[in-house]
């Protein structure tokens, strides 16, 4: 098959193209160049904006893709781009949208493909779900929606708060205190890129799949605090865990907010029949105590890795300082 993929060098599209090279597609790739690709002369690639809508419709007209996947949509003009670009020229338009999307507050705790889009607390899933309503009235494009949820990958260390690099495990190997949303008790579920990458490609250049859409999870289901503690023994400590009051999180971090109180605050548990039934054999194979250790073993191979953010870390030891004041317990000292 012939794949274009919009964007491909991000934590879940290059495991999604690696996946489509293994199974002999022909790909292309749009991005902008801006990050190092290992991909070389194993793909195709165009330089240029996702947002030039000329550049899309040169490419629509160049070649007749069999699927193209849309990483880079995040708003309602951009999926109208690719209508107008692709509409009569595609086999298939994958959207990527978000498990975010989902109803918050869940009104029932496993989630499937049928539960309501809503999300009053998050920009980035509304316009996500506006994105997916635009396309569901574009018929004259056949659409496939997958929503992935936290996909992590060699370079990603999964966390509630703080950040997704190196930060909260250089915290915790310096003996630092990580700060956890609620009491650490909401469920959730982290997936591997590697398994993202089986589901979605199985979807592609499906006639079923149009039409549809899917999420594509684990079924492994941890508390946030049994993530952490799984970080923690990869990475050969213990992890001091304090747990801050969603509310005074977003407060005090109000640019952060909305990922916090419109997704990971809430407990997650997908359903992931529908991909199961679509793409037969599909399921994750990836444990996240394995899956992580192979994350922070790429970190520890090369010191150039392990870039620490500094905002980050004021940010979390501004949430941890004020939930010890308000419980009257001292900062610890740094190891």
């Amino acid at each position: 098959m012939r794949v274009l993929f919009l964007g491909g060098t991000g934590n879940i599209s290059a495991a999604c193209v690696e996946r489509a090279l293994e199974l002999g597609h022909e790909v292309t790739v749009l991005n902008r160049g801006r990050r190092a690709s290992a991909l070389g002369e194993r793909v195709t690639t165009v330089l240029g904006e996702r947002d030039d809508a000329a550049l899309l419709r040169r490419i629509a007209q160049g070649t007749r893709f069999d699927s193209v996947v849309d990483f880079l949509a995040y708003r309602p003009e951009q999926v109208e781009a690719a209508i107008q670009a692709f509409a009569g020229r595609v086999g298939q338009y994958v959207f990527i949208s978000s498990a975010s999307a989902y109803q918050k507050p869940v009104a029932h705790y496993l989630i499937t493909e049928q539960t309501p889009l809503a999300n009053p607390f998050w920009e980035y899933a509304r316009q996500k779900i506006a994105c997916e309503r635009r396309l569901s009235a574009a018929p004259e494009l056949p659409v496939t929606i997958v929503r992935p949820s936290y996909t992590y990958g060699p370079s990603w260390i999964p966390s509630a708060f703080g950040g997704q690099d190196y930060t909260v495990v250089d915290r915790m190997r310096r003996g630092r205190p990580i700060a956890v949303p609620g009491d650490g008790s909401a469920l959730w579920v982290m997936t591997a890129s590697s398994d993202f990458a089986a589901g979605l490609a199985g979807l592609l250049g499906l006639p079923a799949a149009v039409g549809e859409a899917f999420h594509i999870t684990s079924d492994e289901v941890m508390s946030w605090d049994a993530i952490y503690g799984a970080i923690a023994r990869a990475a050969g400590v213990l992890a001091e865990l304090v747990h801050v009051p969603t509310d005074l999180i977003a407060a005090l971090d109000p640019e952060g907010a909305g990922s916090l109180r419109g997704d990971k605050a809430w407990s997650v548990v997908f359903d992931n029949s529908k991909i199961k039934r679509f793409v037969p054999g599909y399921r994750a194979r990836a444990g996240f105590a394995d899956g992580i250790a192979r994350s922070l073993a790429w970190y520890d191979a090369d010191a150039s890795r392990r870039t620490v953010s500094a905002p980050a870390n004021e940010r979390i030891d501004r949430v941890i300082a004020a939930q010890r004041r308000a419980l009257g317990t001292p900062m610890p000292a740094e190891r």
